[in-house]
């Protein structure tokens, strides 16, 4: 399978890098001290801003940028729990700095700490949740990003492991791919497995030696 695209635009965690060890430490703890179910809350933060959870579980609005300000700390704190996901390393390093971004629903400095630590380049556009004003699913991010890489959204190709992130794609325009076993829960036609086999030449994306779980 060979998509022609103008840039790839990729989700960061579940995507480029396995966060879920700090993901699972930092919400768990957050989610106790507030008396809440630690295993409700790491079910429903994956794809999503922080700030955009933590104003579904925090009914108080006084009391959400406290809130906020602690799970961030938390997760920056537990981002040297985070891998590099199979793949990654190869792909970005192959990709010309003019034609990826990374668009994730962290902060900046939670983005950047665990692409650190799992030994990945930081990417020439990077937009977090820092830089929009609707998180995902609103296709703001994918769009901020599409546009500072001089790319017609509906000509790149995102990749995503959660519906959130999915629902963002295809509401910017763009080809969609699920990534993970994660990926099987959102609404893209095509999942790999993982970012093994993808190559990009030339302004195409192939997917010829990709595990595909879906197609």
């Amino acid at each position: 399978m060979k998509i022609p695209c103008e840039g790839l635009l990729l989700d960061n965690d579940g995507v480029l890098v396995d966060s879920d060890l700090g993901v699972d430490q930092a919400w768990s703890r957050w989610a106790r001290a507030r008396g809440l179910s630690a295993e409700q809350v790491t079910a429903m933060v994956h794809g999503r801003r922080s700030a955009d959870t933590v104003a579904l579980l925090v009914t108080d609005p006084g009391e959400r940028p406290a809130a906020l300000a602690e799970i961030d700390r938390l997760e920056i704190e537990a981002a040297d729990t985070t891998t590099a996901l199979p793949g990654a390393l190869d792909l970005l390093t192959s990709l010309p700095d003019g034609n990826w971004a990374v668009v994730t629903s962290g902060v900046t400095a939670l983005a950047r700490a665990r692409l650190a630590a799992a030994g990945l380049p930081l990417p020439p556009v990077l937009v977090t949740a820092d830089d929009v004003t609707n998180g995902k699913p609103a296709p703001d991010g994918y769009l901020a990003a599409a546009a500072r890489l001089g790319a017609d959204p509906a000509r790149t190709v995102v990749l995503e492991d959660a519906a959130a992130g999915a629902e963002a794609g295809k509401a910017a325009g763009a080809y969609v791919i699920g990534v993970g076993p994660r990926g099987l829960d959102t609404g893209a036609q095509v999942v790999v497995r993982d970012l093994r086999g993808l190559t990009w030449h030339d302004g195409v994306l192939d997917l010829g030696a990709a595990d595909l779980l879906r197609s």
